[in-house]
């Protein structure tokens, strides 16, 4: 505990500086955290971290991460995001063809549900950021809320299993004590905040996140347990992985980005 606390605060202390700054160094965190994050899941499959799948990979990643301003130049040309990610789709078709099957077409699956779910997750930073930096970090407390409720409830009263095929230790008591944190910090916003939504906005807001963050959260448990992994990664010690750490987040932010409320 004493060594996630460590890690947690060192990190606190880098990444929201950035954060509140946004602009180029805000844009080169978010890409360094999406590619060490699509890095984390092909080493989980075990695909080759040099070849050619994992450069393709790798750039159709970047051109979904693009935010629209820096996309300007290439839709003048009449393309988009949707175009790069076809090419990258005929590209490692073929190559499992070249590969004689080595390079499999489950591979090619695995390889593009992973630039995806990376690639939106980490795009919808920028377009939370655009929205108002307010919502980042309400985005983010309401989760640290849901993770610490459901911790400390969890602990206390919880007996009932929720998910024990994904996630052992989580329980229904802890699920919901995580609900009720979320609803205090959505209060605590509302009354001390400039945010510009009524109560019952925070209200319905943070509990899409409190259930959405734990979904993602049990995703990313269940990558890890198919896959035979403790951890996504090793880079924060008592955390795992940039996956391990932001497996709710980049699962939250498009899904409020698409239902419009934000």
């Amino acid at each position: 505990m004493k060594q996630r606390i460590i890690t947690g605060v060192l990190a606190a202390a880098v990444f929201l500086p950035i954060v509140i700054y946004g602009n180029w160094p805000f844009m080169l965190l978010v890409f360094l955290l999406a590619s060490i994050g699509l890095y984390e899941l092909i080493k989980m499959k075990k695909l080759k971290l040099a070849s050619f799948p994992t450069f393709v990979s790798f750039l159709v990643l970047w051109f979904l991460l693009l935010p629209p301003p820096t996309m300007e130049w290439f839709t003048s040309y009449g393309y988009s995001k949707s175009d790069f990610v076809l090419i990258g789709v005929i590209l490692l078709l073929s190559y499992s063809v070249l590969s004689k099957n080595t390079y499999t077409f489950d591979d090619v699956g695995f390889s593009l549900i992973s630039i995806l779910y990376v690639g939106f997750g980490f795009f919808y930073f920028f377009a939370t950021r655009e929205t108002g930096l307010i919502y980042i970090f309400f985005a983010l407390f309401t989760i640290w809320a849901t993770d610490s409720g459901a911790y400390f409830v969890g602990r206390s009263m919880g007996k009932r299993k929720l998910w024990p095929e994904i996630s052992p230790n989580k329980t229904i008591e802890g699920s919901i004590g995580g609900i009720i944190c979320a609803w205090i910090v959505a209060i605590l916003f509302a009354f001390f905040s400039d945010i510009n939504a009524t109560l019952i906005q925070l209200i319905i807001m943070s509990t899409l996140i409190s259930i959405f963050g734990q979904v993602g959260d049990l995703v990313q448990s269940a990558f890890k347990r198919h896959y035979g992994v403790k951890d996504s990664g090793n880079l924060l010690p008592g955390h795992g992985g940039i996956l391990d750490r932001l497996d709710s987040l980049i699962f939250v932010l498009p899904i409020l980005h698409v239902l419009h409320l934000l």
